[in-house]
């Protein structure tokens, strides 16, 4: 149980180090080319949602942030307790967003950093954090957690 808490931990120090280092040392808008084209850090400010949404709507942002950690600290220990999976999928959703969180009481803002191109199809993906990072590998491990748990079941049926 505290290993799975140690990653959510893990999650929101990594973010929050990746943030101050940007703030710390980047000018907003400035950009630092990583692997060109396809990846740089530019540091940026989103008072919104995701892509900017909802912007200054900071306490829709905290009640929502309450209900969803609550929410999924109590699904981890209702329904986390026989699938490692799962287990892991909730803790990278609650570092996540316990990690941006953070910025939106502290900062008013969350921090975005990370700016991938993809050149092929020529499209700018929106520039996003650690935490943002951490809330869609959530997400996908839960995709791939409840497609095996579906095999797992029509197999004790069959």
């Amino acid at each position: 149980m505290l290993l799975y808490y140690g990653l959510a931990l893990l999650i929101i120090l990594l973010d929050q180090l990746t943030k101050w280092l940007v703030v710390q040392n980047m000018q907003i808008g400035e950009k630092i080319s990583i692997a060109e084209p396809f990846l740089g850090l530019l540091s940026h400010r989103n008072k919104g949602a995701a892509w900017g949404m909802l912007e200054g709507q900071m306490w829709l942002f905290y009640v929502v942030t309450i209900f969803v950690v609550v929410g999924i600290i109590y699904f981890f220990h209702k329904e986390a307790k026989g699938s490692r999976l799962l287990g892991v999928s909730l803790m990278f959703l609650l570092g996540g967003a316990i990690g941006n969180f953070i910025d939106r009481l502290w900062r008013k803002e969350v921090v975005d950093f990370i700016d991938v191109i993809i050149p092929v199809i020529n499209y700018d993906f929106p520039i996003f954090n650690v935490a943002d990072a951490a809330l869609t590998v959530g997400v996908v491990l839960i995709i791939i957690h409840v497609i095996l748990d579906e095999k797992k079941n029509k197999k004790k049926v069959s």
